[in-house]
């Protein structure tokens, strides 16, 4: 990837953050020529919100400063809010690392305050430094990436992905210090994502996502190009869940997202976390008392297969431009939408947006929780949907797959 020519200063922010240059403490000290130019010939830019975080910024950043790839990357460091030594950290380290570091030193105003501003912000950076073909990637402070986390996601990239969301693992130490019944009831959440994700793999395969592969949408690792960060408008101007929101606004515009099994970072198990509704608040609620319902993106298993099957036969349509009659009527029979409706959707210029339309209007494509107490009744369930499934169709490609074959949904109708 070739870098181009850039302007010696930065270009201003969108009109809902300030402009950067009000943001520097000490402009002759925090930027200088060396660091944009390198920064400005960089392939890659990672850019990492930090507060407080004099624990762990050290190996967060010396993790990416040992990555071996053949490629020029650089870091930007928005350190915001900062009342402990991080700063003081950062200014000893920087100057020995073997990459180009811009570190940013601001207070946000209590508006901004927040882990998604933040980041949002941080990423702005890169993007006025970035040149076109770049990648930009986002990780977080407490976090520590693998030795070939770049690596590993710039060859999702090659491989044709527009974004990739790597997987966010607890530190084992951490993790060893937690309740043997956090960890028991993370196991088996875990196997439960898994088993609805591999239905939805099967009922409606993404030749860009293919299975194997997680379903994690997280700030601690994330990778995407600079064109489709741009066609998107960047990460979202949201307090909190900024990460899933971007992947979600991906998704709408049929972004190829690859959700890579060998994009790893290992985070924190701490529960005095900097983000609101972040892991940290997950193990401190959990730790005071357990979850009655599950986690929203977790539904009862026929259900969950039920709507991978309606999104897997709406593609299909959709790709085709048009519904005959009889597809139109069974649509308009599984999700409760009216046949001109669904027409008008099948116009959308992105199926990823026609399907969130279509699942936002439908009554019968409403989102139900699961109680934690029902877990082991809907993975028996869903296991015997996955059985069902492969048996009658196989883990097939997309274009084997034929989602007006009625079966299908006998299969998970009737497990």
């Amino acid at each position: 990837m070739k870098s181009s020519d850039s302007e010696s200063t930065l270009k201003p922010c969108s009109a809902d953050l300030p402009a950067p240059q009000n943001y520097f403490e000490q402009p002759s000290q925090a930027i200088n020529d060396v660091t944009l130019d390198g920064l400005r010939s960089s392939d890659v830019i990672v850019a990492i919100p930090v507060q407080n975080e004099e624990h762990f910024i050290a190996n967060c950043v010396l993790a990416l400063a040992c990555q071996p790839v053949a490629c020029r990357h650089g870091i930007v460091l928005l350190l915001n809010n900062c009342t402990d030594n991080t700063s003081t950290i950062v200014r000893n380290l920087v100057p020995g690392l073997p990459m180009p570091v811009l570190t940013i030193n601001t207070t946000l105003p209590p508006p901004m305050a927040n882990a998604g501003a933040a980041r949002r912000l941080a990423m702005q950076y890169a993007t006025q430094l970035a040149s076109p073909g770049s990648v930009l990637m986002t990780t977080d402070a407490d976090g520590q990436v693998s030795a070939d986390w770049i690596a590993a996601n710039l060859a999702a990239i090659r491989a044709g992905a527009d974004a990739v969301a790597g997987r966010a693992e607890l530190d084992s130490e951490d993790a060893r210090q937690l309740p043997a019944r956090l960890r028991e009831d993370d196991a088996r959440e875990c196997e439960y994502d898994r088993l609805l994700d591999e239905i939805r793999a099967t009922l409606d395969p993404d030749p860009a996502d293919p299975w194997p592969r997680h379903t994690e949408d997280s700030g601690a690792s994330i990778a995407v190009t600079l064109d489709a960060y741009f066609k998107v408008g960047g990460f979202p101007n949201v307090p909190m869940g900024e990460d899933r929101a971007f992947i979600a606004a991906l998704r709408r515009i049929d972004a190829r997202i690859r959700h890579s099994l060998d994009v790893r970072v290992v985070v924190s198990g701490r529960i005095d976390g900097r983000a609101v509704g972040g892991m940290a608040d997950t193990i401190r609620r959990r730790l005071a008392k357990s979850d009655e319902v599950m986690d929203e993106r977790f539904e009862p298993a026929r259900i969950a297969a039920q709507r991978a099957w309606i999104r897997g036969f709406f593609r299909r349509i959709w790709s085709a431009g048009r519904a005959t009659p009889n597809a139109a009527a069974l649509l308009s029979r599984l999700s409760n939408e009216m046949g001109s409706e669904i027409e008008a959707l099948l116009k959308s210029s992105y199926f990823g947006e026609a399907w969130v339309q279509l699942e936002t209007r439908s009554p019968a494509l409403r989102k139900s929780q699961v109680r934690v107490s029902e877990l082991p009744n809907e993975m028996q369930i869903a296991r015997e949907i996955l059985e069902s499934v492969k048996r009658r169709i196989g883990v097939v490609t997309p274009a084997q797959v034929n989602p007006a074959d009625s079966p299908h949904f006998a299969a998970i109708e009737q497990p």
